[in-house]
C-alpha cells in the first residue's frame, strides 16, 4: 500500500511563499514521475507543474517563473515551492505521483493554499 503525506499549505500574504511537500512511502515504491495539480470549489481540477522520470520540467503558464517542482529521491519526497503567490493561487493542491509499473498512480489528500491579505 502507498501513501502520500502532504504538507506545507496554509495562508499567505500577496506576495509571500509556501513550500508544498509530498511524501511518498510503501514498501518497494519508488517516484517516477510526479506532478502538482490544484482544485478550486466547482471547478475542474488544474494541472499545475510536472516532472516525468525523463526529460524536462514543465509548468502552466500562470505559474511559470514563480513556482518550482523538485524532488529528493533518498527521501522519496516531492516539493512544490510556490513564490510571489496572488489571490488566484488559492486552491486546494494535490500531488500525483506514478511508478514505473502499471497501476502505480497515487493522488496526495490534498492541501489548502490560502492567499488573502
Amino acid at each position: 500500500q502507498v501513501q502520500l503525506v502532504e504538507s506545507g499549505g496554509g495562508l499567505v500574504q500577496p506576495g509571500g511563499s509556501l513550500r508544498l511537500s509530498c511524501a511518498a512511502s510503501g514498501n518497494g515504491f519508488n517516484i517516477n514521475g510526479m506532478a502538482w495539480y490544484r482544485q478550486v470549489p466547482g471547478k475542474q481540477r488544474e494541472w499545475v507543474a510536472e516532472m516525468p522520470s525523463a526529460g524536462s520540467t514543465s509548468y502552466t503558464d500562470s505559474v511559470k517563473g514563480r513556482f518550482t517542482i523538485s524532488r529528493d529521491n533518498a527521501k522519496n519526497t516531492m516539493y512544490l515551492q510556490m513564490n510571489s503567490l496572488k489571490p488566484e493561487d488559492t486552491a486546494v493542491y494535490y500531488c500525483n505521483v506514478w511508478g514505473a509499473h502499471p497501476g502505480e498512480d497515487y493522488w496526495g489528500q490534498g492541501t489548502q493554499v490560502t492567499v488573502s491579505s
